[in-house]
């Protein structure tokens, strides 16, 4: 008969391995975004490094982002027209309602899922494979601060570009659901983008592109280490983008519920009701 004590031993001592990986991970972690935000701060990006990544990260982004705002907005006209027409007098309404849900959630929200899958797998599988293969290690031997380099550049085109493919996103969001409301459902189009346009202002417009410069900002920041810590062959580099997506995605919807009391809070304050 086993002794419970080697059992609860054994417990512990994986307890204790667990914890001790994730204090290293959060350390790690946040170690290597001081390193990034120093050298960007102190000193520009590597002559060469920027419009590749911008072309990689922003250009090649915008069909997948342009189709995926586009039917965003056409199934939430879909959704939101049979609700809306149960209660009279609402549904001139639907034109306001999605268009703030699109620009202040649905389009930041989603942009940035589509490219922490798309963008974000690819710069961890990118330098992933640059560390198992040794290119990080020989920066280094000549003199070359990798995340100066490499990070730097990826990071300026997330936080750059990110908040425009999201502007993308949105404008064909509108346009779809625009579509959909006015020349399928017969919603007559004046009235729709009157209401519309009464209903969304400036301050909407700010909070989803405030979220989506958040969003790429962590996108870059953990794909980009989780790039750096990629070990162990093929093997490391696909945990790494799986790591990269899935940790990505995380950190967008903690993001998007701590700025959304924020500016819940920031609007109760400027514009107080009653």
């Amino acid at each position: 008969m086993t002794s419970p004590a080697p059992a609860a031993e054994s417990f512990w001592v994986s307890l204790n391995q667990r914890a001790g990986e994730f204090i290293y991970f959060w350390g790690d972690a946040a170690e290597f975004t001081w390193r990034l935000l120093r050298w960007l701060v102190t000193r520009r990006p590597c002559r060469g490094t920027i419009l590749p990544n911008f072309y990689q990260i922003g250009v090649r982004s915008v069909p997948v982002i342009a189709t995926t705002g586009l039917f965003i907005g056409m199934v939430l006209a879909v959704q939101s027209y049979a609700e809306f027409t149960r209660f009279p007098g609402m549904k001139s309404w639907l034109g306001a309602a999605i268009n703030a849900s699109i620009i202040r959630e649905l389009g930041p929200v989603l942009a940035a899922t589509m490219l922490a899958g798309r963008v974000g797998s690819a710069l961890a599988a990118e330098l992933g494979t640059m560390r198992i293969t040794e290119q990080i290690d020989a920066l280094w031997c000549l003199g070359v601060n990798p995340i100066h380099y490499l990070v730097v550049p990826r990071f300026l085109a997330c936080v750059v570009l990110i908040p425009l493919l999201t502007v993308v996103a949105d404008c064909m969001g509108v346009l779809g659901g625009a579509f959909i409301s006015t020349q399928y459902f017969g919603m007559e189009s004046f009235e729709y983008w009157r209401v519309s346009q009464e209903k969304i202002g400036l301050w909407d417009i700010f909070c989803g592109l405030t979220k989506s410069t958040a969003f790429g900002a962590a996108i870059a920041v953990i794909s980009c280490h989780r790039g750096f810590q990629s070990s162990g062959g093929a093997e490391g580099v696909g945990r790494a983008a799986t790591d990269a997506f899935v940790f990505s995605f995380v950190a967008i919807l903690v993001l998007d519920f701590f700025l959304g009391l924020l500016f819940n809070g920031v609007s109760a304050m400027l514009w107080p009701r009653g």
